[in-house]
């Protein structure tokens, strides 16, 4: 069974950071790029960052320079840094999992909510 369980999402101040990570189980992590997508209600879900799996990374425009993505095949981890957070990085923050050859295997966490708020 595939799971994908993120954590570290909350409340935090304008300006602040954060740290998201999420745990995969049940795949070949190194088989897998990895993405963090957000969505705020009544949007569509947007991509925020994606690393592959031999850990080329990008970024959407609107976190480029502010987030890192980064991802731990010994753990099965990949992480969101979040810095110089705005009131409009609050959203819902999924992890997803592709599989690199066969890319309609496609896997998703629960999501974990985070809230810029003062």
């Amino acid at each position: 069974q595939v799971q994908l369980v993120e954590s570290g999402g909350g409340l935090v101040q304008p300006g602040g950071s954060l740290s998201l990570s999420c745990a995969a189980s049940g795949i070949i992590f190194t088989m897998y790029n990895l993405n963090w997508y957000r969505q705020i209600p009544g949007k569509e879900r947007e991509l925020v960052a994606g690393i592959t799996f031999g850990g080329t990374t990008n970024y959407s425009d609107s976190v480029k320079g502010r987030f890192t993505i980064s991802r731990d095949n010994a753990k099965n981890t990949v992480y969101l840094r979040m810095n110089s957070l705005t009131r409009e990085d609050t959203a819902v923050y999924y992890c997803n999992a592709r599989n690199v050859i066969q890319r309609r295997i496609d896997y998703w966490g629960q999501g974990t909510q985070v809230t810029v708020s003062s």
